[in-house]
Formats: structure tokens, sequence, C-alpha cells
């Protein structure tokens, strides 16, 4: 196995937000634990309403978590708050901070994650130090406002190959009924918030969904 392959392989099945929105009826540090018992591949802290202080909190909260699950901690947006709280990586939108500009000593210790929302972002994201890219909203969401209507799936399957060799992983409105339909079109993983945070049974939808990914990217390498 290469070592894209491996980084794929990694990077790759369900990433699960733990989002602060006080809409979901469960903190984060709960969804973080539902995430990890469900087989969650990723576990990406969404803190835009704490403060910086209380963001740290959950995340060191979220990291013993997933540490002893050997699941992948992400922090989203703040490279400085996921070194503080020894995050295996952060994801940057494309508002935030360009992953060039973390200093080279501080990206040797991160894996880097970047949201893109058109052909053009996902090119230009190919060629910065990035480990993997995120492409959506697939089919819009709810979860958090977007200014990009619903990207669907015939340009999700073009997106994999422009950001080739690098994971793909397809964001927005993702649940159970399509997350098949995602990784036929070729993405890596797929990251969802509401179909967690709000399921009835957070860690049975977490299993839900992680076993539709793996048995359809097990049947795409297969065929």
């Amino acid at each position: 196995m290469s070592e894209a392959q491996r980084q794929a392989a990694r990077l790759g099945g369900l990433h699960v937000l733990a989002d602060d929105d006080p809409r979901w009826p469960r903190d984060p540090v709960a969804v973080a634990r539902a995430a990890c018992a469900g087989g969650a591949a990723v576990v990406q802290l969404r803190a835009k309403h704490a403060t910086d202080s209380e963001t740290l909190r959950l995340a060191e909260a979220i990291r013993s978590l997933t540490r002893d699950a050997s699941v992948l901690f992400f922090v989203n947006d703040r490279f400085d708050l996921a070194l503080a709280a020894e995050a295996d990586g952060v994801h940057l939108g494309q508002g935030d901070l360009p992953p060039g500009r973390i200093p080279k000593e501080m990206r040797e210790r991160l894996l880097v994650g970047r949201s893109t929302h058109t052909e053009a972002q996902a090119r230009a994201a190919r060629d910065e130090p990035v480990d993997y890219v995120a492409f959506g909203p697939i089919f819009g969401t709810r979860s958090k406002e977007s200014a990009y209507a619903a990207r669907g799936l015939e340009l999700l399957a073009r997106v994999v190959p422009i950001v080739a060799p690098l994971p793909l992983v397809a964001i927005g409105g993702i649940d159970e009924a399509n997350a098949g339909e995602v990784a036929a079109a070729g993405a890596s993983g797929a990251a969802v918030i509401s179909a967690v945070a709000a399921a009835a049974d957070p860690e049975a939808a977490t299993r839900a969904l992680a076993a539709t990914l793996a048995a359809t990217r097990g049947a795409r390498a297969h065929a």
C-alpha cells in the first residue's frame, strides 16, 4: 500500500462533527463519546458559540475520548487550539488561515483538512500543504449556513480525481439513506453533523453510517 493509500485509509470513513450549536440535544462531548463508541474514523470539534477557553476545555475532553478509542481528532478553524489540545489535526475553511501560513514546525505536528465548494477551490487545495480535502454541500445542509447550493453527486464525482491522490471527504446533507451514494461517487469519507447530533440514538446512527460507507467503499474497491 502506498503512502497516499495509507493516508486515505486513515482519513476515510465517517467524520462526525461535534458541534456546539445549542439546538442539538447533546453537547459536543456527548456526541463525541457516541461517535467513538459507534465506530467513527474522525471526530471534529466545531465550536462556533464557545469562547477560546471553553473550546479548549471541550477539545481536551474530546481528545481524551478519541485517544482511548484510537479515533482521529480534529479541531475546526483554529490550529493554535488544536495544538494546545494535542489534537491530531485542524480543519480549515476557505475563510480561515491558509494552510501554507501555518508555521512549518507546527504544521509537522498536525494533519490538515481543507473545505472546498467549487472545482476551482478543490484544484487549489490539491496544491496546498493539506492531508485531505472536504467538498460540499453535496445535498444541501440545514446544520450550518452555506453560501453554496447543493453540489450534487455528479460534481462530487468530477472533483474526486481533481484532488487525487488526496482523500476527498464529502459533506452536506449526508445521512444513512444517501451515504452509500456518496461513497459510490468516489468519496473516501463523509462528514456529518445532524445525522448524528440530532439522532435519537447517536451511537447507533454513527454505527449505521460507518457501516454503510465501509460496505460501499469495499464493494467499489473490489469492482
